[in-house]
């Protein structure tokens, strides 16, 4: 098995298998010569430093500048950040190193390091360490500590010092790369090299040590247009990559990635596999020659430097390489290390969204850098796929079990079948190990996707087979994502590029028409597949439970979908990628691209009861019911609701203000009433007011408007109803509250006058108080204008001397006599307010001008007053009335007409109204007896 597997793996480098690699520009940014790069290790940050003597802050999320720094007229050839004190350090060429606090861009420190151009400089990644080399052929080591004294210098190189770095693996040694065409590795502390690598032609430009792995491995590029990998242990070359046509300027090795990266003065970006040293990507972007290369650890992005400016890419597939069985035991990759997670102990305590701490255990190295990572079905294996390959391992120990080429590998429904995808134009089945059979599909093999059917995707179409017979069952127009089945078989989600798509899956149709030996379309069979949901959402990965179905979408929500119902479980601060669910848990398991786990709270009784729903088992349902917790009940009350079940989800929600607004669409105005009284809250006063006078049911509008405190509303129920008991209380409380407008309303319609000039004085609207009482109450006027001029001087004496009062001026106001009289006589003869049925005959007695009115009055005033002075006294000649009498009077009560109100115009002729004979017998105080409320007015 040993030797097969050696000779697959050399078969490997014969087929060149290409490393599935996505790559991604975060960032492109033109600019002047870009020679140093580096990212922020927390922050989407990236720092290039340009031959113009500027430094500038990206940010590659956002695609912004969020800083500049202006160092000088002279070329900076290095800029690194210090995160742990906020800083920037620069050297360029004025010989000068210079530090800035990024945050406030203020200079922290600045001095001379070396006697000529300064190349590189190197922060230790725990100590206040600074090494920095330059043309002087120097390198030299600075302690922020001590001031930025210069601690130690190392001398040995002949030529230019082009690039210094620290060893990963152990931090108190570095490398530096000279033009003397040598590597020399050195320990802090000593002045002399450890050892010298000696094997490039020309001048080493770049170095890089080796991070994953065991590997003691060492990188340099050189003017000699090449790529040599370095065993530092043994002193040896182990490796030289040709490719470049011009000097390769820059080199490292990608953290988290199996590859070699490479810059050069061609113009290009190549990637090289770390393990087979083989090319598998050469980039160029058209920006001149490459000066730089800048990673950020725990990530996959990179940094590149140009001529005419910069890029970022991202490298790698985003999704981890992690797999969760059914019970629980997960399986990560770190690099080419494998290692199995325990999640779901009893002594577990997990909250939604943090980060699980869980003990690794080392399973060991797989012979692949996988990819992917994925359990079978029933958990007992796990396949490993990446570099063109894939390893069948036991999840329990992992122990080789098969091998061989694929581009991508899928698990059936049975845990014994499977099937890769070798090419294009090439797809094998096995089964038990075995190769079964293959198959090389009409429109060709982009992908493939397992499940219950073998799902092949073509250009544009998802072609579904049968995994027994490999017959065709149906061919969809869709440029598929992903295919995610059910457990059951009977759901699939179709995941496309800007939405999904559920279709239930008819097995016995299939069978049938495949059993019967009917010839099958060019698409397959029609029954097979009935459209159950479509939802526009990007799905990055899902999962089913029971009929649900949980997905993570682009905008990073935790969602699930059941019944035509979108329901988000969690916002998700970062990329997550589902790995299961576990019953035993209720919760469902996350992982993200730096293989941590977080979970998140899902009762799989909620689930059952929406699938039960769904189904139409509401008998089923309802035992299920008895297993929600009761801070559950809430979600599954409003699923109900928009399966239209809302009397249900009446009884089963324990949002108040969700049964309130439940109760308010059924009609239940009881059981709204009784849950505003428990919140107390003013607003479901008011629309339970409000559908309470809608159903006609005042009584408890009224109580609604009382508890909500909705004035305006009482006033228009009062005033609607004839209430003028309830609007003079209303009034009054109105008042006493300081809501003046709506007191003053109910007391001007209730002819309350006296009390409307007394609102308009209380809230400092004299002018508006004097006019009132001029035109209805004259005998407050010299009152509220006294008021009103001594408020006025304050502020504008000469206006206020300009104010005339009857009092101060009776021959301004010669008419006021005959309206004081008028007011004496409606307060003493109109104390009865009017009925309702009285209206009309009023109306009829308005149609006669008021002038004739006035001297009708006035005659029948003096005729009695005549009667009366004849019973007490002797008759005496009569003395014949001023000749402007009538005149000014009219005059005068013109003034007060009110058209509306209790006024001289309105009552003082009702008992002259031409009404019929028995009705004008009737007294006024019996002309309510038509009424249900003796209290209620017009």
């Amino acid at each position: 098995r040993q030797r097969e597997r050696e000779r697959v793996t050399n078969g490997r480098h014969l087929c060149g298998m290409p490393l599935r690699l996505d790559i991604k520009r975060q960032l492109t940014a033109r600019s002047d010569r870009v020679k140093c790069t580096d990212l922020h290790p927390t922050e989407p940050w990236v720092m290039f430093a340009l031959y113009n003597g500027r430094v500038h802050v990206w940010n590659y999320e956002s695609n912004t500048t969020i800083k500049t720094f202006e160092i000088v007229d002279m070329p900076v050839r290095s800029a690194k950040f210090i995160p742990r004190k906020n800083w920037v350090i620069t050297g360029s060429d004025d010989m000068v190193v210079r530090v800035f606090n990024y945050n406030t861009l203020e200079k922290v420190h600045s001095f001379e390091a070396h006697t000529d151009y300064i190349r590189c400089l190197a922060v230790h990644p725990t100590q206040p360490i600074v090494l920095s080399c330059g043309d002087d052929m120097l390198i030299k080591m600075w302690d922020w500590d001590k001031k930025w004294q210069c601690v130690q210098t190392f001398e040995g190189h002949t030529h230019y010092v082009m690039q210094l770095m620290f060893n990963p693996k152990d931090t108190n040694t570095f490398a530096s790369a000279s033009l003397d065409r040598t590597i020399k590795v050195w320990q802090l502390g000593s002045n002399v090299p450890n050892f010298t690598l000696a094997g490039h032609e020309k001048g080493v430009n770049a170095i890089d040590f080796f991070q994953g792995g065991d590997k003691p491995y060492l990188i340099s590029g050189a003017d000699d247009k090449l790529i040599k990998v370095w065993d530092y242990q043994n002193k040896s070359c182990v490796q030289t990559l040709e490719g470049h046509t011009h000097n390769v300027t820059a080199v490292c090795f990608h953290p988290e990635l199996p590859l070699i990266i490479s810059g050069s003065e061609d113009g290009t970006v190549r990637l090289w596999h770390s393990t087979t040293f083989r090319l598998e990507h050469p980039l160029n972007y058209g920006f001149e020659r490459a000066w730089s290369l800048a990673y950020k650890r725990g990530s996959n992005d990179i940094a590149v430097g140009f001529d005419e400016g910069a890029i970022v890419l991202r490298l790698g597939r985003d999704e981890p390489a992690m797999s969760m069985d059914g019970s629980g035991k997960v399986l990560l990759a770190r690099h080419n290390e494998v290692q199995q997670a325990i999640v779901g102990r009893p002594d577990e305590s997990a909250k939604d969204g943090e980060t699980l701490s869980l003990p690794l255990k080392e399973l060991g190295s797989c012979e692949i850098y996988p990819q992917t990572i994925s359990h079978s079905p029933n958990g007992r294996f796990a396949v490993a796929c990446g570099d063109g390959e894939y390893i069948i391992y036991t999840a329990l120990n992992l122990r080789n079990k098969a091998f061989g080429q694929a581009l991508e590998f899928v698990w059936s429904a049975d845990s014994a079948e499977y099937a890769v995808r070798e090419s294009s134009s090439s797809i094998k089945i096995f089964r038990n190990f075995k190769e079964r059979k293959a198959i090389k599909p009409e429109f060709g093999a982009e992908g493939i996707f397992g499940g219950h059917l073998l799902g092949v995707r073509g250009a544009n179409t998802l072609s579904l087979y049968d995994w027994e017979t490999i017959k065709l069952v149906r061919r969809i127009d869709i440029d598929a994502r992903n295919v995610i089945w059910a457990e059951n078989g009977t759901l699939v989600a179709v995941i496309g590029p800007e939405s999904f798509f559920i279709l239930k899956f008819s097995k016995e149709k299939v069978k049938a028409v495949l059993d019967s030996g009917a010839a099958v379309e060019d698409d397959g069979i029609e029954e097979a597949f009935e459209v159950a949901g479509e939802l526009t959402e990007v799905v990055k990965t899902g999962l089913w439970v029971e009929d649900c179905f949980i997905f993570v979408n682009g905008a990073n929500r935790l969602n699930y979908y059941v019944g035509g119902e979108l329901v988000t479980i969690a916002h998700l601060d970062r990329p997550m990628y589902l790995l299961g669910f576990l019953e035993a848990t209720n919760r469902v398991y996350l992982g993200d691209k730096d293989l941590s786990v977080v979970s998140y709270t899902l009762q799989l009784a909620v689930l059952q009861y929406q699938t039960a729903v769904m189904r139409g088992d509401l008998e089923a349902a309802d035992k299920i019911m008895a297993r929600i917790p009761g801070d559950q009940r809430a979600r599954v009350a409003h699923f109900l609701e928009k399966q239209g079940f809302k009397e249900q989800a009446l009884v089963v929600s324990t949002d108040p203000d969700h049964r309130f607004e439940l109760a308010l669409q059924l009609s239940r105005l009881d059981v709204a009433r009784d849950i505003a009284a428990e919140v107390g809250s003013e607003l479901k006063w008011k629309q339970l007011g409000e559908a309470a006078m809608r159903r006609f049911q005042f009584g408890l509008a009224e109580e609604c408007l009382e508890q909500a405190k909705d004035y305006s509303g009482l006033l228009m129920l009062y005033s609607s109803g004839g209430k003028a008991d309830k609007m003079r209380s209303l009034a009054e409380s109105t008042r006493a509250a300081g809501i003046n407008n709506i007191s003053f309303l109910c007391h001007y319609l209730l002819g309350d006058l006296e009390d409307c000039v007394d609102v308009l004085a209380a809230t400092d609207r004299l002018p508006e108080a004097a006019l009132f009482a001029r035109t209805y109450i004259p005998s407050r006027t010299p009152d509220v204008v006294g008021k009103w001029k001594t408020q006025l001087a304050k502020t504008h004496a000469k206006a206020a001397q300009a104010l005339a009062s009857p009092a101060e001026y009776p021959n301004l106001f010669p008419e006021m006599g005959f309206g004081l009289k008028a007011e004496e006589y409606l307060k003493a003869h109109n104390p009865v307010k009017l009925p309702g049925h009285a209206y009309v005959p009023m109306c009829e007695r308005r149609k006669i001008p008021l002038p004739e009115r006035m001297r009708e009055w006035l005659a029948r005033q003096d005729q009695d007053q005549d009667q009366d002075d004849a019973e007490e006294v002797e008759p005496e000649p009569e003395q014949a009335p001023a000749p402007d009498a009538t005149e000014g009077l009219v005059q005068a009560t013109r003034s007060l007409d009110l058209g509306g109100v209790t006024t001289v115009d309105d009552d003082l002729d009702l008992d002259d109204e031409p009404v019929d004979p028995a009705a004008a017998a009737e007294p006024i105080s019996d002309l309510d007896d038509d009424l249900d409320d003796p209290k209620d007015v017009s």
